[in-house]
C-alpha cells in the first residue's frame, strides 16, 4: 500500500493585491526625469484618473453575463446536454446562471439519482472524495490532482455545501458532471445535505443571495435522492458517517427510505452523523477523563454530535467479519492531514477505518491539508494538496453597504447628540429660576414630551451599537469573547478576519468550532431578522438565551440610566434652555 503526496502549489486563480511601486520604470531602467508642472496644471489632482476603471486590475471582474443557451448546452449528435465544460469556468469567474438553468441541472439531476439504489456498487479504478464544504476553487485543485474521469470514477462521500462560500456553485457543477457522467460520478449523501443543517448554516442564505427559493427547494428536493452508501469492488464500505447498531449486514441498507428528512435517531441518521470513538482502538484502556469502556462495548452515546453514536473498533471489527469486507472509508470529520488511517483489522492487518477529509484549509482557519485516496490495481494512494485563494465574501453574505449601515446609524445619533449637547458644566448647575415664568403642568408636559424624544435617540443609538458589533463580530466560530480590533473605534472590521489571524493550530480551530459539530437545535419557522444563531456571536446567546431581536427589543424598553450623558443632556433641554444656555424668552 502505497502513500504519495503531492505538493501541487495553489490554483493560478490568485486574488492578490496591487503592487507598490519601487521608483523603476516598467523595464526596469532608471526613472525618467519628469518637468513640473505648473501651478496652473496641478489645480485639479484628479485630471487625467479613470474613475470607471478597477481600482486593482490584476483581480478580474466577475462575470457578469449569464450564459446563453448555446453557451449553456452543447450538441452531441442529435441530442443536447449541459456543458459541465464552460459552466466549471463561469463558475471559476464567480458567474452565475439563470434561474431556469438552476432549476433544470437540479431536477434531471434529482431524476438520475433517484433510480440509483440505496448503496451504489463500484468497480476500480475510483477516486474517493471527502467533505468538499463549498470551497469550489479547493475542488477544482482537487480534480487537477485526482486525475480526468477517463482515467477513474469519482466517488464523493457528500457535504458539499454549507460552511462555504460557493456550495450551489460546488453542487451545480457536480451535478452537471453526473447528468453528463452517470455512472464516472457517484454522489452519496452527507449530514449537511438536509433542509434543518442547511438552513441552520449557510446555504440557504446563500440560494436566496445567488438564486432564488425555488432552487433552494429544489436543492433540497435532491438531497433526498441522493444514495447513502457505496461498495466498492465488494469490500470497501463507503458512507459519510459511519455504522449503527442498526446496520448488521448490508441488506439492511435495501429497505431504508432515504427519500426523506433525516430524524435525530436511526439508521439513516447514524449512516450519515456516526463516529469512530475518539480513543479508537484503546477503548479499553484507562483514560485522563476517566476509566476505559468495558470489553466488548461496541456503541455509546455521541456526545460531540448531540445525535447518533460512537462506534468502537470491536463494532468495526464485527461488522466488517459478517459483511466479509475489508474497510470502512468515510469523510464527516476535518482532518489536519486530509485523512487518518485507523487501527489495522487482526486478521486481514489492513486499516479498519479510514477517514477522507477533502476541503483544504476548512473554513480558511484548520490550517489542514485536503486529501482524496486512490485506489487501482490492488493499491491505495492517498493524493495530498493545500488550499487555492477563493474570492471573499463577508460573513452571510451581506454587501459592504448593508454591512456598514449600523456603522453610520451609529456616528449619526451620536452626531444628533452632539449637536443637542452645547452647554458646559457650569451651565447646567445654573438655577432654574425661569421656571417660574411657566405654568407646573405645562412645564412638566412639556419636559416629558421633549425628554421623551432624547432618550429615544439615546437608545437608538444603543441599538445601533448593538447592531455594529454584530456585523463585526458575525462568525460561526467560538471563540469566547469578541476579538478587540486594534483598527481604533472609527474602523470597521470583521470578527472572522481577526479570529482566522489568530487561530494557529489545526487544535485551536477544532476548538473554536466545536459546538458547530453538533446536530443543531433552533427553530426555523420564528420570523427572523438576522441570522440563524451558528452566524451569530455565540458568546452573546449563551448566558442569555436571547437572540438579538430579543436584545433589540429590550434596549429599546429600557430606561435609560440615571444620571447618564443622555438623562442629563434630555433634562437640560427639556427645562427650556437655547443654545446658549440661557432660558427663553
Amino acid at each position: 500500500m502505497a502513500h504519495h503526496r503531492n505538493h501541487s502549489g495553489p490554483i493560478t486563480h490568485t486574488r492578490q493585491p496591487p503592487s507598490i511601486s519601487s521608483g523603476r520604470a516598467p523595464n526596469g531602467s532608471a526613472p525618467q526625469p519628469t518637468h513640473p508642472q505648473s501651478p496652473v496644471e496641478n489645480k485639479d489632482p484628479h485630471v487625467g484618473i479613470d474613475f470607471t476603471a478597477r481600482p486593482v486590475p490584476s483581480v478580474p471582474p466577475p462575470a457578469a453575463h449569464i450564459p446563453s443557451e448555446e453557451e449553456f448546452f452543447v450538441n452531441e449528435g442529435h441530442q443536447k446536454r449541459i456543458s459541465h465544460e464552460y459552466l466549471k469556468n463561469h463558475f471559476f469567474n464567480e458567474g452565475r446562471v439563470s434561474e431556469e438553468q438552476a432549476l433544470y441541472i437540479l431536477e434531471q439531476a434529482t431524476n438520475v439519482l433517484s433510480r440509483e439504489p440505496n448503496m451504489v456498487s463500484v468497480k476500480s479504478p475510483v477516486t474517493i472524495c471527502g467533505d468538499i464544504h463549498g470551497q469550489y476553487y479547493d475542488l477544482m485543485k482537487m480534480f487537477e490532482v485526482g486525475g480526468s474521469l477517463k482515467e477513474s470514477t469519482y466517488l464523493f462521500l457528500g457535504d458539499y455545501v454549507d460552511r462555504g462560500d460557493f456550495g450551489i456553485e460546488c453542487l451545480l457543477y457536480l451535478y452537471s458532471l453526473k447528468i453528463a457522467n452517470p455512472k464516472s460520478i457517484l454522489l452519496l449523501r452527507g449530514n449537511h445535505e438536509c433542509r434543518h443543517l442547511t438552513e441552520y448554516f449557510t446555504f440557504k442564505k446563500e440560494c436566496l443571495h445567488k438564486y432564488s427559493e425555488n432552487v433552494y427547494e429544489a436543492c433540497v428536493r435532491s438531497f433526498c435522492a441522493l444514495p447513502i452508501a457505496a461498495l466498492v469492488d465488494g469490500k470497501f464500505f463507503c458512507v459519510h458517517g459511519g455504522l449503527s447498531p442498526q446496520l448488521m449486514t448490508l441488506k439492511d441498507l435495501e429497505n431504508l427510505n432515504r427519500h426523506q428528512e433525516p430524524g435525530s435517531h436511526g439508521l439513516l441518521c447514524d449512516l450519515l452523523w456516526s463516529d469512530p470513538i475518539s480513543n479508537f482502538g484503546s477503548e479499553t484502556e484507562p483514560q485522563p477523563k476517566g476509566l476505559g469502556l468495558d470489553r466488548g462495548t461496541t456503541f455509546t452515546h455521541n456526545a460531540t454530535r448531540g445525535c447518533s453514536w460512537f462506534y468502537t473498533y470491536e463494532a468495526v471489527c464485527q461488522f466488517l467479519e459478517r459483511n466479509g469486507l475489508l474497510t470502512v472509508i468515510r469523510g464527516h470529520e476535518a482532518q489536519d492531514a486530509g485523512y487518518t488511517m485507523y487501527r489495522k483489522t487482526p486478521k486481514r492487518n489492513f486499516p479498519s477505518v479510514i477517514t477522507i477529509f477533502s476541503a483544504p484549509n476548512y473554513l480558511d482557519v484548520y490550517h489542514n491539508r485536503g486529501a482524496i485516496l486512490k485506489y487501482a490495481n490492488k493499491n491505495i494512494t492517498i493524493r495530498q494538496y493545500n488550499s487555492s485563494s477563493h474570492p471573499y465574501w463577508l460573513p452571510n453574505f451581506m454587501d459592504a453597504f448593508t454591512w456598514s449601515l449600523p456603522f453610520v446609524g451609529l456616528k449619526i445619533t451620536e452626531m444628533l447628540l452632539a449637536i443637542l449637547s452645547t452647554c458646559t458644566q457650569e451651565e447646567l448647575a445654573e438655577s432654574d429660576s425661569e421656571e417660574e415664568t411657566v405654568g407646573t403642568d405645562d412645564l412638566a408636559a412639556r419636559r416629558q414630551l421633549i425628554k421623551s424624544k432624547i432618550m429615544a435617540v439615546g437608545r437608538m443609538q444603543k441599538v445601533f451599537q448593538l447592531l455594529r458589533e454584530e456585523s463585526e463580530n458575525a462568525t460561526e466560530l467560538e471563540a469566547g469573547s469578541p476579538t478587540t480590533s486594534t483598527r481604533g473605534l472609527d474602523a470597521l472590521g470583521v470578527q472572522g478576519n481577526r479570529l482566522n489571524r489568530s487561530i494557529r493550530t489545526f487544535d485551536d480551530a477544532r476548538r473554536v468550532d466545536l459546538a458547530n459539530e453538533r446536530l443543531p437545535d433552533f427553530d426555523p419557522n420564528r420570523p427572523a431578522i438576522f441570522p440563524v444563531p451558528s452566524m451569530r456571536l455565540t458568546s452573546r446567546r449563551g448566558s442569555e438565551g436571547m437572540d438579538m431581536e430579543d436584545l433589540i427589543k429590550r434596549t429599546l424598553d429600557e430606561d435609560t440610566e440615571e444620571g447618564s450623558a443622555v438623562e442629563v443632556l434630555a433634562d437640560k433641554i427639556a427645562r427650556g434652555r437655547n443654545m446658549t444656555g440661557h432660558a427663553r424668552r
